[in-house]
């Protein structure tokens, strides 16, 4: 029987953490259950920051009811598949101890492009007003 390492020990435990996450939302709604952690900003200020929907979006993803995560947090539903991505290289990286890199991210047009978009949409979202209202968790 061979031994476990202390970095496979780390992955496995990452993974098992991930996969225990994705099992409580997909089985909890976060609308409907008060277990899940409010919005810190949102609960001081009354106002959308931009992650506000995100657990609900989340929930409605691994349902795969993609319209209506959209509509909880468009930004989040739009940058999942380059998260996935990031993350997976990341890990792979880890297990395998090599050093694949997207070069996107290591781009400074691209990291402050994305926090431009992000302030953007986190102004955006708290304008009550159409169609901005649209942006704001439903």
């Amino acid at each position: 029987m061979q031994v476990l390492t202390k970095k496979k020990l780390i992955a496995a435990l990452i993974v098992f953490s991930i996969l225990g996450g994705f099992l409580l939302l997909y089985s909890f709604n976060p609308s409907t259950n008060t277990f899940f952690l409010p919005c810190p900003f949102h609960h001081l200020t009354g106002l959308n920051c931009p992650g506000c929907g995100s657990q609900r979006a989340l929930h409605h993803l691994f349902h795969l009811e993609f319209l209506t995560a959209f509509k909880y947090n468009p930004l989040m539903v739009l940058t999942m598949p380059l998260v996935i991505y990031a993350l997976g290289v990341t890990f792979y990286n880890f297990i395998f101890g090599t050093n694949h890199r997207l070069k996107l991210f290591y781009n400074n047009w691209f990291i402050w492009g994305f926090l431009i978009i992000t302030v953007i949409f986190w102004i955006l979202r708290n304008v009550p007003y159409f169609p901005f209202n649209l942006l704001a968790p439903t």
